[in-house]
């Protein structure tokens, strides 16, 4: 007896009888990683991670995370520092269908060209990355006349993953130098993305938060702030360490000269 026409009756008698049909779970179709991770393939590798909602950013020995957030206090960006290199991470929603990677670098090419960069395509460890020099200000000292923009080596990286994108900028001597890249390159390798299911305009940021103790501490620094006397000097909300604010980089373009964020907090493990 053919065994699928026997499977057909059987199945069309549960039916009858009102009893549902099996799942059908479809795999989804994931290319192979070693990382950058979405939550549903992270490995359990130990490695601790802070929080950020849709990003979790690997705490690494010697190697500072600071957020950027602006004037109402939410977070905007992330930031790792290794020595004098900088490691500027942003996450995006992206198609069901299809990465975003591809026109994101011509937009970036595009865009850093008119400010004066030089950017070419390479094959980095993370597929086809952005590599050459940008033309950035340095900050104004207080009291001082604006300095002249400088030229400084950067390195443009992307990850398309399921429905996000996620976008690493990296500056100082890791943007020239393998050796001091490979403690960055590791780190963007173990962030973990939280893309979460909720529908959302291609390219915008997903949301950012900051974990309750750094929130607290945030809150007490604008309360502090609110309770100085009118013309005592104001302070970064920073809560420790060697903090710097990473330029900005826009998702669809921007080079890596762009305005600091107003303010920022270094969290800790």
């Amino acid at each position: 007896m053919p065994f699928g026409r026997r499977r057909n009756r059987i199945d069309r008698s549960l039916r009858e009888r009102g009893v549902p049909p099996e799942p059908q779970v479809r795999e989804r179709d994931v290319e192979e990683t070693t990382g950058p991770w979405d939550v549903a393939d992270a490995p359990e590798d130990g490695i601790t991670r802070l929080d950020l909602g849709a990003l979790r950013l690997p705490a690494r020995p010697g190697m500072e995370l600071r957020v950027d957030l602006n004037q109402q206090q939410q977070v905007i960006g992330a930031t790792l520092r290794s020595g004098d290199s900088l490691l500027q991470v942003s996450v995006f929603a992206a198609p069901r269908a299809a990465g975003i990677w591809d026109d994101v670098r011509q937009d970036i090419v595009r865009t850093a060209s008119g400010q004066g960069a030089s950017l070419r395509e390479v094959e980095g460890p993370f597929g086809i990355e952005l590599a050459g020099t940008v033309v950035a200000a340095p900050p104004a000292q207080p009291g001082q006349p604006a300095p002249e923009p400088v030229r400084r080596p950067a390195r443009f990286l992307g990850v398309d993953g399921p429905r996000w994108f996620l976008r690493g900028t990296i500056s100082g001597s890791a943007a020239s130098s393998p050796e001091a890249a490979a403690a960055l390159e590791d780190a963007f390798r173990a962030i973990v993305v939280v893309r979460g299911s909720e529908p959302m305009p291609v390219r915008e940021a997903l949301p950012l938060t900051l974990p309750p103790e750094a929130a607290a501490r945030v809150a007490a620094q604008q309360e502090a702030a609110a309770a100085r006397p009118a013309g005592a000097a104001p302070r970064t909300p920073s809560t420790g360490g060697p903090g710097g604010t990473a330029p900005r980089t826009p998702p669809a373009g921007g080079s890596a000269g762009a305005a600091p964020a107003p303010g920022g907090t270094t969290l800790g493990p």
